[in-house]
């Protein structure tokens, strides 16, 4: 008589991509995201090479920063009214038009002026994270364990792009000549895509108008966009501080490691979050994670501060991303239960524009600390910001959200809840 066989359950991440379709939106919204971290620098490295300007070249990416906190979200909303495809890809020929007019200017020795204008003109580029997320929102409507894998590594393929994005654009424009960095960034964009919108089936359908408010106005949304917005002070000072002690310690070539192996960090957490079966509801969580998130960054203060060592920073930035992921995943996880359906991709849209401004702000204030005090100091920087976070997140407001009776935010049809 044969002996049973036991077939092994295929793991979560297994089970998300033998969905029909998924692996290749999946590739394209990876090729089409990973220029994302490499515009800022090619930008900085290509201008500043060619012009002689730190300061002219980091008012030209402040100045796409800002557009793109204005027209972002206006895209995503007219991506959820029509649809991914008939929007996303006119949306992106401009934004590649723009890096490539800015190219042509740079090279071209055009004025101050039109470097503004072109790269203004790349902030019509679609937040393809929130496509992609929105895509599994609609694919594994109803398995909030699924979708909560998928959200985890939505997460982690971001902290993927913007870790080789970076290290990408430096090695592109150093190794070839100031502009390639930027050339690539525009080919990997639309090349990525038009790949992602090819996959139609895939596709979520527009969701019916309804009269449902603004995501600036859904009971819940604004504390959650405080909160991201304080979350991404953490990202920006982070990134200075960091930088800042590495040149102080005459290493200012190990910065880019040591901000890899943060976004390593978390990466992974990422990655192990979303293989976790977890109880409680997304708004009960967040507080957990952001202090989390708070504590694990006292790491690198501590580093900084009693050992001014980068050996022993290095380790400490590892350890203290690994805290950010789950607070990502977990924070978007409730902007697309708190949001609209027929508005999901504008909610996720501002979210990542929260980010935005707060990695703007935190960068700045970072480097006013750096200035005035001293790089070990400015890692206290990220804790406070962590703290106000937590604070933020404490509210009644984050808390409840719109609620049902047991104050547990209602799901939209489009964004089944994370477990």
């Amino acid at each position: 008589m044969p002996r049973p066989t036991s077939a092994r359950r295929p793991g979560p991440y297994r089970r998300l991509f033998a969905h029909p379709g998924t692996r290749a939106f999946t590739l394209g919204n990876l090729v089409a995201r990973l220029p994302m971290g490499m515009f800022s620098v090619s930008a900085v490295v290509m201008i500043a090479g060619t012009r002689g300007s730190y300061a002219l070249a980091g008012a030209v990416t402040a100045t796409g920063l800002a557009a793109t906190a204005l027209v972002a979200p206006w895209v995503a909303r007219l991506v959820d009214r029509h649809g991914q495809a008939r929007v996303a890809v006119p949306a992106t020929l401009t934004a590649a038009l723009g890096s490539l007019a800015l190219l042509l200017c740079v090279h071209h020795d055009a004025p101050d002026w039109t470097l503004f204008a072109a790269y203004a003109a790349t902030a019509t580029t679609p937040n393809v994270g929130g496509m992609s997320r929105a895509r599994w929102a609609h694919l594994l409507e109803g398995d909030p364990d699924a979708l909560h894998t998928a959200n985890s590594f939505e997460q982690a393929a971001d902290e993927l792009c913007f870790m080789l994005g970076p290290v990408l654009a430096a090695f592109l424009c150093g190794t070839f000549f100031p502009e390639a960095g930027t050339l690539t960034g525009g080919v990997l964009l639309l090349t990525g895509m038009l790949l992602f919108t090819a996959q139609r089936a895939t596709e979520p359908p527009v969701a019916p108008r309804t009269k449902a408010p603004s995501p600036l106005r859904s009971p819940g949304v604004p504390a959650l966009l405080a909160a991201f917005l304080a979350t991404g002070a953490v990202f920006g000072a982070t990134e200075v501080v960091t930088i800042a002690f590495a040149d102080a310690q005459g290493r200012h070539t190990a910065a880019g490691v040591l901000l890899g192996l943060q976004a390593a960090g978390s990466c992974a957490a990422g990655l192990l979050f979303g293989t976790l079966r977890l109880k409680a509801p997304a708004d009960r969580r967040l507080p957990w994670c952001t202090a989390a998130m708070a504590v694990l960054l006292t790491l690198p203060l501590l580093a900084a501060t009693v050992t001014s060592s980068l050996l022993a920073l290095a380790p400490a930035l590892l350890i203290a991303g690994m805290a950010t992921a789950p607070t990502m995943v977990t924070g978007m996880a409730l902007v697309q239960q708190r949001t609209p359906a027929d508005r999901l991709n504008e909610g996720m849209t501002l979210a990542v524009t929260a980010l935005l401004g707060g990695i703007a702000g935190g960068s700045a204030l970072g480097g006013w600390t750096v200035e005035r005090a001293s790089a070990a100091t400015g890692f206290g920087i990220p804790v406070t910001a962590a703290a106000l976070a937590l604070v933020i997140t404490l509210l009644p407001r984050v808390a409840r959200g719109s609620g049902g009776a047991d104050g547990v935010p209602q799901p939209s049809p489009q964004a089944s809840p994370s477990r």
